[in-house]
């Protein structure tokens, strides 16, 4: 492991890439949808049913989020519960698995290929390659740098 002494916080844990937070976007991808429908209030409604006609599916989508939202809570604490932190990379791979099966089967019941699915199911992809061979992002869940 070749890192700089600027790679490293004040408690001398890895620094977490770019790449990471956002894969705890992609993966959050519907409470941040909630959080801004929150913050326009007259016109959050109009914003659901835009990105989704069937408040079912946003529900849904929910819950696939959580793992990244107790991610992000994680991460400010992870030399508290280190044990935990090196685990989590492995629910976040596990939700990812998920995510990517539940585009794939919404792709699958429609019969045209939207541009926007495609692009999320690509970008869902390319996370779970950062999480699984990304050096750095691996190092940050590692037991030596905790």
């Amino acid at each position: 492991m070749n890192y700089l002494p600027s790679d490293f916080d004040r408690h001398g844990l890895l620094r977490l890439p770019p790449a990471f937070w956002g894969i705890l976007l992609l993966q959050a991808r519907n409470w941040v949808l909630l959080l801004l429908a929150g913050a326009s209030r007259s016109e959050g409604g109009t914003l659901l049913a835009l990105f989704y006609p069937d408040r079912s599916l946003f529900l849904v989508g929910l819950i696939p989020g959580v793992p990244a939202v107790l991610a992000f809570l994680l991460t400010g604490r992870r030399q508290v519960f280190p044990r935990l932190w090196y685990c989590w990379r492995w629910v976040l791979i596990a939700t990812q698995l998920v995510i990517i099966a539940l585009q794939l089967l919404a792709l699958n019941g429609f019969s045209a290929l939207s541009g926007p699915g495609v692009a999320l199911l690509t970008g869902d992809v390319f996370a779970l390659w950062l999480l699984l061979f990304q050096q750095r992002v691996r190092d940050c869940f590692s037991h030596e740098l905790l």
